[in-house]
């Protein structure tokens, strides 16, 4: 029996389909049957090209493989749900830096290895955040990168108090705080100050955002604490939660942000050799990829 391959192009970076044309062509010649979904819920008319686009909740049922085309962040967006369906992904990078994509556009020749299934894949820890409100569990999210509590639109200090299993571990008083994955920690962790972890590795990074004490960086903690977020003196101030820059959920005052590792994971399609530390020298250090010439 074939295997079977989800295709997720997100149009606005794949105009035209062209990349994934060409990985549709190099599949169906190895023998694997695909399908086209649409990452997002109400794709524009005509931005398939002349695919026949298929719901995508459906398909992932009898999956064997997502591939995506686009930036990191459709990886984001299709990460719970691949997660949840236990299917692994393999990212083609057509937007920025692309830290979590395996390949390059130009290296979609690559896809061939996958003829006889025979790969590796990578583990990646992910978070499960909820918010209580009066004893109730009122919302929960799994996220691959990061649980992220701010400021709303009109920039204001707002003050946390952070505990880990029950203990007090810190005061923020800023625009907020990040709590990241190693996946996460060169995102919107690692602009922020925060430290660069090995995405392989099992730790959750506490960081805050534009914090009023010089004294606190950083955390970098175990897996195995469960970390609590509770708003403080912020009176009507408008605070948020995003996870994975999933749409905003607003905080009351009386909110308990809960954070700890999920039991699901992200699984990534490995077929190259390129090491973390390489992909992140070439991409962000001085004289990389990204070094303005």
């Amino acid at each position: 029996m074939s295997k079977k391959i989800i295709l997720c192009p997100n149009p606005d970076r794949d105009r035209g389909m062209k990349t994934t044309k060409v990985a549709d062509q190099i599949l169906r010649e190895m023998g694997f049957e695909t399908v086209v979904c649409s990452p997002f819920r109400d794709p524009k008319e005509g931005a398939f090209a002349n695919y026949q686009v298929r719901p995508l909740v459906p398909e992932l049922k009898s999956a064997d493989l997502m591939i995506t085309f686009g930036g990191d962040g459709t990886i984001l967006h299709l990460a719970k749900m691949t997660a949840l369906n236990r299917i692994p992904m393999l990212g083609i990078n057509m937007g920025g830096l692309g830290f979590v994509a395996e390949l390059e556009a130009s290296e979609i020749d690559v896809l061939k290895k996958l003829k006889n299934w025979d790969f590796e894949t990578e583990e990646r820890m992910m978070l499960d955040v909820s918010v209580y409100r009066d004893g109730k569990q009122i919302y929960n999210n799994v996220g691959l990168n990061d649980a992220v509590i701010r400021e709303g639109p009109i920039s204001h200090v707002i003050h946390l108090k952070i505990s880990s299993d029950g203990r007090h571990l810190a005061d923020i008083a800023g625009d907020g705080v990040i709590v990241s994955t190693p996946t996460g920690s060169t995102a919107y962790s690692l602009s922020a100050g925060g430290p660069v972890v090995e995405p392989e590795a099992q730790t959750m990074v506490v960081c805050p955002i534009c914090t009023h004490n010089m004294r606190f960086s950083s955390y970098v903690l175990s897996p195995e604490h469960t970390l609590s977020v509770e708003l403080e003196r912020n009176g009507r101030k408008p605070v948020y939660l995003f996870v994975d820059e999933s749409r905003a959920f607003p905080l009351r005052g009386d909110d308990c942000v809960q954070v700890r590792r999920s039991k699901h994971v992200t699984r990534l399609v490995r077929l190259t050799e390129k090491s973390f530390c390489e992909v992140f020298a070439q991409k962000m250090l001085p004289g990389g990829l990204n070094d303005e010439k």
